[in-house]
This record gives structure tokens, sequence and C-alpha cells, in this order.
């Protein structure tokens, strides 16, 4: 099983979910260029400028590591990260676990995808301008957990963590990034783990990713938040673990 983390975040992420299944499966965990103990200076702006470029990582890090047939399980961005990957080296695995994916998040005639354009935009601006003030005030509403502050303040301190101009890169690129068009050509069976309660990625967008699956499940958690690997890590266990046990 690889874990994939996503932005602004690391590895560290899954520590309360990847133990649940180190018992069956080779856990593999990993961070992206210019996050957690990566190698900053490995980073191109321009490989970087398109999740292609993250999806090479994947697929170069589990060839290396001689992974076949896994299970890849991408936090936000790193579900799209994964779709690209299966599509880039189908050996590499027979599943894909989505947790909060979205392949749009910009709305676009009849999708929803959460914010307008401008809103995008606006966020943008802000982590341009203010890396760490957009840290200190996005990490809280992001968490969506209002009564557990810690995890506001663990995702705040991640995000500041983040060398920033990769993080105002990232950001775009996962931000500005439309991957509907990729969901048709997965041929792997995939699930959705979707939070009744995301700012992020609405309820309305994990549907549209299930839906658009040629073979998916779609486990509806109650959650609060665009991270339940941290705030409702044994109720992500348990969808896994009841996607796993019907292959």
């Amino acid at each position: 099983m690889v874990f994939a983390h996503g932005f602004g975040c690391d590895q560290n992420m899954w520590r309360f979910v990847a133990p649940a299944f180190e018992d069956g499966f080779r856990t593999i965990l990993f961070d992206y260029v210019g996050a957690g103990g990566s190698n900053v200076s490995a980073y191109d702006p321009e490989k970087y400028a398109s999740l292609n470029g993250y999806a090479d990582d994947v697929v170069d890090l589990c060839r290396f590591l001689d992974v076949r047939s896994g299970i890849f399980v991408g936090h936000s961005v790193s579900a799209m990260v994964g779709v690209l990957a299966s599509k880039k080296a189908p050996e590499l695995f027979d599943s894909l676990v989505m947790v909060c994916p979205s392949p749009r998040y910009i709305n676009d005639a009849d999708y929803e995808g959460g914010f307008s354009e401008a809103q995008i935009q606006e966020l943008l601006d802000f982590l341009d301008s203010n890396h760490m003030g957009w840290s200190q005030a996005m990490a809280p509403v992001i968490m969506g957990n209002p009564g557990r502050p810690e995890l506001g303040e663990e995702l705040t301190n991640s995000f500041c963590r983040t060398d920033p101009d990769i993080a105002k890169r990232f950001a775009r690129t996962t931000f500005l990034s439309d991957n509907r068009a990729d969901l048709a050509d997965v041929k792997v069976r995939c699930l959705v783990v979707q939070c009744s309660e995301d700012v992020i990625a609405p309820q309305s967008v994990g549907e549209y990713v299930h839906r658009n699956l040629p073979e998916s499940e779609m486990a509806l958690i109650d959650a609060t938040g665009h991270c339940p690997n941290l705030s409702a890590p044994e109720q992500t266990i348990a969808a896994i673990k009841t996607f796993l046990r019907g292959q």
C-alpha cells in the first residue's frame, strides 16, 4: 500500500492510518519534493507545473521499490496523482483509494467544484502575498474541526514547514488543475472516501468522482473537514478495510 499526502502536508499525516495495514501489507510512505524530509534541490518548476510531474515521481518510486498490483491511497490532490500514475503504469496498482478527491476545484457549467474562479484566484493571491498568514487563516478552515484546535494547529505548522516558493507553485498546480476527463480512463477498482462536511471537496464532488469512474464505491463517513486521516482515522481505516475485503 502506497500512501500519498495532500497539498501542504507530508507523510506524517498518515501516522494514524497506515499502521492499521502493516500486518497485511507492505506499507510505503513518502514526501513529495518540497514537503517533509524531501530534497528541495530536486524541485523543477517546469516539471511540477502539472500533476503529471508528481505522477511521474510516484511511478519512479514504485518501480524502484518493485511495487506491483498494489493499492494507492491518495489524500486530496494525490487522489488525482494516483489516477494519472495508474494510467502511466497500469501494472503498479490494482486499486485506488481516493480520500477527499477533487478532479477540479473551480465550478464549471453543470459541474460544482466548490469554488468560483474568482475565489480560487483570491486564495492564490493571498498565498502569494503572505504564505504564513495564509497558512494560519486557511489551515483551521481546511481541517474543519473548530472544537479540536490542535488539529488546525498541526495543519498550520505543516503548511508553514513547506518551502514557501514550492507551496505557492504547488497550490497553483493543485487548484487550477482539471482532471475530470481522466476519470473515465481509470481501469482499476476505486474507493471514494467522502466526508459529510468538507469545504474543499464537498459531497457533490465526491459523488461526481464516484459517478464518473468506471468501477468505484463511495464511502460517506460522518466526519467534518478535508483531512479525515487526522480528524477521523478510525472511520477512514474502516472504510478502506471494508473496501479491501470486497476484493
